[in-house]
C-alpha cells in the first residue's frame, strides 16, 4: 500500500520529507577513530594553569597554541590547536571574558583542545596552555580570540537517536543535513561527529553521496547490552558555502537484544531469529510485478500502531486511495513497510499482490509490532528491485569494504 509520510521520529530533525508509503522506488568505550575527544587526555578543561616554571628540558619543548592572538571572527566552534614536540600537553584552560573556565576535552591524538559546547557569539576568550616533558620540565604557551556574530546562514542537522531509548543490533547513527554537505567540506564536518561505544567496538563514518546523511556503523551488528554515546558537535562549525551548523545534538542510548527477520520471495516466508534462534515463521506477500518489494538490508525505522496510507494526492483520486493500516513499520523512505494486511491473507505464503510492501496476517503483523525495535534489521531477498542506498537506513546494503569507501577521512588499516 502506498501512503503519505507525516512524519518520522521527529528527534531532532530537520524539515519532514512528505513520502508515500508500499511504493517503489570492556570496557571502557571505543571512540570513533575519527577525532573523538578523549575525557582522561588533559588535567581537565576547568582546571587551571597554575604556576608551573619553565626549565631547561633535556629535549627542547616546542609549543604552539591556535587561533593566533588577537584574532577576531573566529567561528563558536573554534577548537584550540596544539602543537608540541619534546612533551605532552596536561593542561588547557579556556576563560571567557568573565573569567569564566569552558568546559572541554582533548582530542585522543593530542592535535586539539574541543570545547563541551559552543562557544558565545561575540565574545573575548583567553587560553593558557602547558605541555609537560618526561622529566618533568613544563612550558606554557597562551591565546586570545574573538568569536564571530550569529550568522546569516545556517546547516540544519538532525540526529536520529533519543536518549535512553533502547534500538535494535543493526540501528546505526544517522546524522542528517539541510542542504547537504558537498564533498569538500565533509572531512571537516565528519571530524565533529563523536561516538563512543560501551564495550568498545570498531566503528567508521560514511556518507550518501549527496551529503544529506551520514552513516556510522561496524563491520558487523552492535553487540546486545551496547551504550551509543553521540555527540554531533556542529553548532556553529563552517559547512561550507558560507552555512553554519544550527547547533550541536547529543545522545546516550542502548542495544537491545539481536531480533531479525529475513524475507524469501522464493518461499514467500519470513523466518523471525532472534538471539540465534529461530522463533517464528510466517507466510507473505510481496510487491507484485508492477510495483516490486526492493530486496537489500534494511532497518525499522518507524512504527504506527495505526495509520493511514494515502496516495490520493501522488496518483489523483481516480488512481489513488486512502487505506487504514495497522501495525506498520516503516523500512524505506520510499514507503515499503511490513504491515497488516486482512485483505491479502488468502495470497500471503503464494502469491505477490502488494504494492510494494511486506504483508502479513493481522495476527502477526500484531505480533511482530509487539516484539519489535526501531534498528532492527529487516532483509529481503529474490525480488525484481534492488534497493537504493540511501532510501531508508541502509548502511547495512553495502559490504564492510565498500561502506568504508564512503568516508571523508582516512580510514585506519585495520579498519579496512
Amino acid at each position: 500500500m502506498r501512503r503519505t509520510l507525516v512524519a518520522v521520529m521527529a528527534m531532532a530533525v530537520i524539515t519532514p520529507v512528505a513520502l508515500a508509503g508500499c511504493g517503489k522506488d570492556e570496557d571502557k568505550g571505543a571512540s570513533a577513530w575519527m577525532g573523538t575527544p578523549s575525557a582522561g587526555a588533559s588535567a581537565g578543561p576547568s582546571a587551571g594553569a597554575g604556576t608551573s616554571r619553565e626549565e631547561s628540558a633535556t629535549v627542547p619543548i616546542s609549543l604552539a597554541v591556535t587561533p593566533a592572538a588577537g584574532k577576531t571572527g573566529v567561528p563558536v566552534s573554534a577548537e584550540i590547536g596544539l602543537k608540541v614536540a619534546g612533551a605532552k600537553v596536561t593542561t588547557v584552560t579556556v576563560k571567557d571574558a568573565a573569567g569564566k573556565a569552558v568546559a572541554g576535552t582533548l582530542r585522543e591524538d593530542g592535535s586539539a583542545w574541543v570545547p563541551s559546547s559552543p562557544l558565545k557569539t561575540k565574545q573575548k576568550y583567553a587560553v593558557n596552555v602547558v605541555a609537560t616533558a618526561d622529566d618533568g620540565t613544563t612550558k606554557t604557551a597562551g591565546t586570545t580570540f574573538t568569536t564571530m556574530g550569529k550568522p546569516g546562514k545556517k546547516t540544519g542537522t538532525g540526529l536520529y537517536l533519543f536518549d535512553d531509548h533502547t534500538y535494535g543490533v543493526a540501528m546505526p547513527v544517522v546524522v542528517e543535513f539541510s542542504p547537504g554537505i558537498k564533498k569538500a567540506d565533509r572531512a571537516a564536518v565528519q571530524r565533529r561527529l563523536f561516538v563512543t561505544t560501551t564495550p568498545a567496538q570498531p566503528g567508521v563514518w560514511s556518507w550518501t553521496p549527496n551529503g544529506t546523511q551520514a552513516y556510522y556503523r561496524g563491520p558487523e551488528f552492535w553487540k546486545s547490552g551496547t551504550t551509543l554515546k553521540v555527540r554531533v558537535a556542529l553548532g556553529g562549525l563552517p559547512t561550507g558555502g558560507g552555512r553554519y551548523g544550527d547547533r550541536d545534538r547529543s545522545a546516550t542510548a542502548k542495544i537491545g537484544r539481536k531480533f531479525e527477520m529475513k524475507v524469501d520471495n522464493a518461499t514467500k516466508k519470513m523466518t523471525v531469529v532472534q538471539d540465534g534462534k529461530t522463533v517464528k515463521t510466517m507466510p507473505v506477500s510481496l510487491g507484485k510485478k508492477s510495483t516490486p518489494s526492493s530486496s537489500g538490508v534494511m532497518v525499522v525505522m518507524e512504527k504506527k500502531a495505526d495509520t493511514i496510507f494515502d496516495t490520493t494526492a501522488e496518483l489523483g483520486p481516480d488512481e489513488g486511495y486512502r487505506t487504514e493500516i495497522q501495525f506498520a513499520q516503516r523500512l524505506t523512505w520510499s514507503g515499503q513497510y511490513i504491515h497488516s494486511a486482512p485483505w491479502s491473507v488468502g495470497d500471503q505464503g503464494r502469491r505477490n499482490v502488494s504494492h510494494g510492501c511486506v504483508n502479513v496476517a493481522p495476527g502477526n503483523a500484531r505480533w511482530l509490532f509487539d516484539r519489535t525495535l526501531i534498528g532492527d534489521p529487516v532483509t529481503v531477498k529474490g525480488t525484481g528491485d534492488k534497493l537504493s542506498y540511501g532510501n531508508g537506513w541502509t548502511p547495512w546494503d553495502k559490504p564492510w569494504s565498500e561502506f568504508v569507501k564512503g568516508s571523508a577521512l582516512p580510514v585506519p588499516a585495520e579498519l579496512k
